[in-house]
């Protein structure tokens, strides 16, 4: 059995949509694992997926345009302990 991790969102009619496709290749039966939040507010760890798509757009528009940094300055400033 193979695992596949996505998220949803469940509709007033509690109706399950995926927010990506899962690419699977043939029409087949599926067991499906729902974890719902107990609050009403979404995960504060969890980043929307309209978000974190412009972030990625984003570093590639600067990567593309030379807006970059050498990674041994990335931690300068950065206190570790």
């Amino acid at each position: 059995m193979k695992a596949i991790e996505t998220t949803a969102t469940i509709n007033e009619n509690g109706e399950l949509t995926l927010d990506r496709s899962l690419e699977v290749t043939k029409p087949q039966r599926v067991r499906i694992i729902v974890l719902l939040s107990e609050d009403d507010e979404a995960d504060p760890d969890e980043t929307p997926t309209e978000i974190a798509i412009e972030g990625i757009h984003q570093g590639i528009r600067e990567a593309l345009s030379g807006q970059t940094i050498p990674l041994s300055q990335m931690w300068d400033g950065i206190d570790a302990e």
